[in-house]
C-alpha cells in the first residue's frame, strides 16, 4: 500500500461538483490536501473532456468510476468511450436497481445481464466492471441464501468485479475482513468508511473515527492485493473536505507503522 493507491470517491463532493466551475474547485482542493487520484460519481453533466481536462491540470488520476445501469444498457459504447479519454480501467455500477432486489430470480437476471455487459466491457474495450454493495444484498431468502452470494457464484471473476463497501457490509452484520478475502482476487477497488454511533444510531464517519476494525481490513486489503484504496463518506457530520482530509491522515499514519515494522 502507498499514497499512491489512495483515491477519493467524487460522490462525497456532489454537492461541491455540479457545474464545472465547481468540479475545477473541488478538484483543486483535493489535489491540495494530498489526494493524486479520484473516482468518478455524483458530478454533475458535466462534458468528459473537461473533466478530463481538469482532472489533468491538478494531477489527479480517474482510477474508477460509478454509472447508471440505464447507461451501462442503452449507451455502453459512448460510455466506453469516456473511460477510455480518461485512461480509467474500472467502471463501476453504484447500487443494484431497485426491480431486481426482491427475489433470487431478481438477482439472477441482472447477474445474466450484468454478465453480458462486463463481458462486452473486456472484450471489446479493455475495461473491468466492479460491481459496489450497499447492505441490502445481504438479505436472505427462502433458501438462506443471500443476494450477494448468488452475485460471487453465478458471476465469472474474470469479467464480473466487485468493488466491497466496508459500512454497508458492516451495517449488513458481515465481517468486512471475512469479505475481503472472500472476494480475493476479483476485488482491485474498495471503499473505505468509518461507522460511529451517534444518539444510538449508526453514522458515517472519518477512518479512525468509529469502531470499526480498520487495522484488520487494511491488513487484510494489503493480503489480497487490492489495487485502489477509496476513501468516501455519503454524509459527513463536519465539512467533506475536513473529512477526507481526516481520513487521508489515517491511512498515511497506518503507512508509516507498516513501513516502520
Amino acid at each position: 500500500m502507498q499514497p499512491s493507491m489512495i483515491a477519493a470517491q467524487m460522490y462525497t463532493f456532489r454537492e461541491f461538483s455540479q457545474t464545472p466551475e465547481e468540479l475545477r474547485s473541488t478538484f483543486q482542493k483535493l489535489a491540495s490536501i494530498g489526494y493524486t487520484a479520484v473516482q468518478v460519481s455524483g458530478i454533475g453533466p458535466i462534458a468528459p473532456e473537461i473533466v478530463k481536462n481538469y482532472a489533468d491540470e491538478y494531477g489527479l488520476k480517474i482510477i474508477a468510476t460509478h454509472v447508471p445501469w440505464t447507461r451501462l444498457v442503452d449507451d455502453v459504447d459512448v460510455l466506453a468511450k469516456e473511460h477510455q479519454l480518461w485512461n480509467c480501467k474500472y467502471i463501476g455500477l453504484g447500487g443494484l436497481p431497485d426491480v431486481y432486489r426482491t427475489s433470487i430470480e431478481g438477482y439472477r437476471t441482472f447477474v445474466e445481464e450484468a454478465s453480458a455487459i462486463s463481458r462486452q466491457l473486456k472484450e471489446i474495450y479493455g475495461l473491468q466492471f466492479i460491481y459496489h454493495n450497499h447492505d441490502f444484498e445481504f438479505e436472505r431468502f427462502e433458501d438462506s441464501r443471500t443476494g450477494m452470494d448468488i452475485i460471487l457464484a453465478e458471476t465469472d471473476p474474470d469479467y464480473f468485479g466487485i468493488e466491497l463497501d466496508l459500512y454497508w457490509l458492516q451495517a449488513a452484520g458481515a465481517d468486512p475482513v471475512e469479505w475481503i478475502h472472500k472476494v480475493q482476487g476479483r476485488m482491485q477497488v474498495v471503499h473505505l468508511k468509518d461507522m460511529a454511533i451517534f444518539d444510538r444510531k449508526p453514522v458515517f464517519a472519518e477512518l479512525g473515527e468509529g469502531n470499526m476494525n480498520y487495522t484488520g481490513i487494511l491488513k487484510a486489503c494489503r493480503e489480497t492485493n487490492v489495487e485502489w484504496y477509496v476513501v468516501e463518506q455519503d454524509v459527513c457530520r463536519r465539512d467533506p473536505f475536513e473529512s477526507v482530509t481526516i481520513s487521508l491522515n489515517y491511512l498515511m499514519h497506518y503507512m508509516e507503522g507498516i513501513n516502520h515494522e
